[in-house]
């Protein structure tokens, strides 16, 4: 979820943020591109980390009409784990409330089933499922890196978020910016503000507002100007930067034909770090003697 983010956002200009103090020395656009840099690196190791830890997801997907009123509203909760290093959702709530026994075995036998898959998986076809993991990893990585490129950077101070001091930078895209991954051509198509984490070079948070509409695959999706993404992580057990907050109000034509507009809400929560294999055992098995 967080390259997805850096894929959707650099954040929002200058207008509507909280207040910020100019008490640090200023950083140059050298400088900040250079901490840019940096935190792309630590995504990177934050990605690894997060291996090692559950944690909870609460996904609530709003559905607006033109009025911008609310027409329906879909909530998904998920226990969220990393098994055989893939990362694993397991509904296990629907609108807040417990899944029926039913719906809950159906989740727990498909875990217990991609288990299997992996115990059962040859080192041939492992090496080349971590080959192709390195790859996207890599390639987001660098998506990030561009991200340095693209844009005119301004230090606007820094600001406390939840006790710690952050950098605020506001981004405007370069008109002379050339993409060199397929990926980062509609940078140029966002305009924001970031904040990083002044001890640690995290990525804190990024507020986003497309500022042109942007096009997802030939005729997939269009995701319509004043879209806007709202990307926030928390520190995890002093060791490792974590997704927290994800919010996006989204205007989107899918296939060229239907016009959604969405309010989506992710949250996630009681992160937990575990050193044991996992293993889940049908409702089935566990009633047995």
């Amino acid at each position: 979820m967080r390259l997805l983010c850096l894929v959707l956002c650099l954040g929002l200009c200058s207008n509507g943020f909280g207040q910020t103090s100019p008490k640090s020395p200023a950083l140059t656009e050298d400088q900040i591109r250079d901490l840019i840099r940096q935190s792309a690196d630590k995504d990177l190791e934050n990605d690894k980390k997060q291996r090692d830890y559950t944690y909870v997801e609460r996904q609530e997907m709003r559905r607006l009409n033109g009025k911008g009123e609310v027409k329906s509203t879909e909530v998904r909760t998920y226990d969220v784990m990393e098994i055989y290093g893939e990362q694993v959702q397991k509904l296990v709530a629907k609108d807040d409330k417990p899944l029926t026994d039913k719906e809950a075995q159906k989740e727990d036998e498909k875990i217990q089933k991609l288990i299997d898959r992996r115990k059962n998986e040859s080192d041939g076809d492992r090496q080349k499922r971590l080959q192709k993991e390195e790859k996207e990893r890599e390639e987001g990585r660098q998506f990030v890196r561009e991200v340095a490129d693209a844009y005119h950077f301004k230090f606007v101070g820094t600001e406390a978020i939840d006790g710690r001091e952050n950098y605020v930078i506001d981004c405007e895209p370069r008109p002379d910016f050339q993409p060199h991954m397929k990926e980062s051509k509609f940078l140029t198509k966002a305009h924001g503000r970031i904040w990083i984490d002044k001890d640690d070079s995290q990525l804190r948070k990024m507020d986003a507002e497309f500022i042109d509409t942007v096009s997802i695959g030939l005729f997939l999706a269009r995701i319509h100007k004043g879209s806007r993404v709202v990307f926030e992580t928390t520190r995890v057990n002093d060791e490792v930067w974590l997704q927290q907050h994800v919010a996006v109000k989204a205007d989107v034509r899918v296939a060229l034909v239907k016009n959604l507009d969405l309010d989506i809400d992710v949250t996630d929560r009681d992160y937990k770090k575990f050193r044991t294999g996992t293993k889940i055992t049908p409702l089935g098995e566990a009633s047995q003697p």
